[in-house]
Parts: structure tokens; C-alpha cells; sequence
């Protein structure tokens, strides 16, 4: 994780909790988890802030670009997602190639496998 990114994202769980207790559990135990780098030193293809994730979901075969923003950056018409979703909490940190399950909407476990992140 990139170190400018990990106080402010720890602010946004916390500033969360009491309306979306999942949501920060799951981006605080990222972040409690995660190497903290400088910018220069993440790999291109690891998930920061502003990157662009191309993934497919396992089960449906469809595939997803989005990009991942701060919460009042999110359009998800544009393709923008929140890291106070639960997929964006999910994402953040992750390379090319991994997988991830996290549960949609409807509470249903779905898997990921991220195809490709482009930065900025």
C-alpha cells in the first residue's frame, strides 16, 4: 500500500464503522495486513488509489473495468467504485492474477480474478 494512502484510508474505516461495519472491518484488516511502500516503489501491477482494474468474475465469465476512487470521486455509472464498497476494500492491494471472493449485494460469494491495473 502506498504510504500516503494508508492514514487516509484508515480514516475512512473508522469514519465508517458505524455505517458500514463490514465495509471498514474488511478495509481495515487490509490495511493491518498490508507492506506500506512509497509511490515510487508499488509495482505497476499491484491495486492503489486511481488505478484501473480489469477483472472477470469466475462464475459468470463477464468481464469489468473499473476504477477505484474515493468515496466522493464514486460514480458507478462511469465505472467509478468507492474503497468504501465492498468490492473496493476487497481490490485494493491485489496484483494482476490474483483472485479475490468477496460477497455481492445479495450477500452471494463471488470471485474475481483480476486481469490487468494500469495506474492513475
Amino acid at each position: 500500500m502506498i504510504d500516503t494512502e494508508a492514514d487516509r484510508l484508515t480514516d475512512l474505516a473508522l469514519g465508517a464503522e458505524s455505517r458500514f461495519p463490514e465495509v471498514s472491518a474488511l478495509l481495515l484488516g487490509e490495511i493491518s495486513r498490508a507492506a506500506v511502500h512509497k509511490a515510487e516503489r508499488i509495482a505497476p501491477g499491484v491495486v492503489t488509489m486511481m488505478s484501473t482494474v480489469d477483472f472477470i468474475d469466475e462464475e459468470s465469465g463477464a468481464e469489468r473495468s473499473v476504477q477505484l476512487v474515493y468515496p466522493g470521486d464514486a460514480d458507478i455509472a462511469a465505472g467509478r467504485i468507492s474503497i468504501l464498497t465492498l468490492m473496493g476494500a476487497g481490490l485494493i492491494g491485489l496484483r494482476e492474477g490474483q483472485t479475490i471472493s468477496w460477497p455481492d449485494r445479495s450477500g452471494r460469494s463471488r470471485r474475481l480474478r483480476i486481469q490487468a491495473v494500469r495506474q492513475g
